[in-house]
């Protein structure tokens, strides 16, 4: 068996962010490779979060980021277990890292569970519009509006986009491994962006139409 140094161990634990008695046991277990060591913290720490996620959650931060000069801001809440947690400041930075992603990303929906069953029955639609116009067999396009379906959640549901910051992670799994680290439930709740004009064109249109509507109907 090798022999596992304190240089090994601060190592692994810069790594994963793991205990040091849980960085020493993972690289006893795999015989000092620190490769296999890491996996086998992760699903530990995987399955630990897993445990933590039914928990309740009612302590947290409410994180804020302002973006492009005034133009684009968001506020998001991120629930923990215990107000000592809420002022941990990896903590703070991962609710204003989310924040930050929200700003860039543009989320329409926290998970694919909010989705409303209308959005996706219009979605559905034109995936199967755009299956026929392909050319491909009729028999294939089931599968191809599903797939659709699936690039729609991954795009437009914030728990299931590519993290900003680390682009080879899921927010989800960046949550997950939040969760690990920090031994309590974390649940991001909800989210608000704001983008400076957003909906004033169409609002003024329909202001337009209104006084013409009215117009109208006084020269009647």
């Amino acid at each position: 068996m090798a022999e596992i140094s304190a240089a090994m161990v601060k190592e692994l634990r810069e790594k994963t962010g793991a205990g040091i008695m849980d960085c020493k046991r993972a690289l006893a277990d795999s015989d000092g490779d620190l490769d296999k060591a890491t996996d086998l913290l992760r699903k530990k720490g995987l399955a630990d979060a897993a445990k933590k996620s039914g928990r309740t959650a009612t302590e947290g931060t409410v994180a804020s980021y302002i973006h492009a000069g005034g133009k684009i801001g968001v506020m998001v809440e991120v629930n923990c277990e215990t107000d000592f947690v809420a002022m941990n400041p990896d903590f703070q930075a991962f609710a204003r890292d989310i924040a930050m992603h929200v700003a860039a990303a543009n989320p329409l929906f926290l998970r694919r569970e909010e989705v409303e069953a209308s959005v996706l029955e219009k979605e559905r639609e034109i995936y199967w519009a755009q299956a026929r116009e392909s050319g491909k067999p009729e028999g294939v396009f089931p599968r191809i509006v599903e797939g659709r379906v699936e690039k729609f959640f991954t795009e437009n549901c914030l728990l299931e986009q590519k993290f900003i910051k680390e682009p080879d992670k899921s927010v989800q799994e960046v949550l997950t491994g939040m969760v690990a680290r920090i031994k309590e439930n974390i649940t991001i709740r909800r989210f608000v962006r704001f983008q400076l004009g957003e909906g004033l064109a169409r609002k003024a249109n329909n202001f337009a139409e209104e006084v013409a509507a009215q117009a109208g109907l006084q020269q009647v």
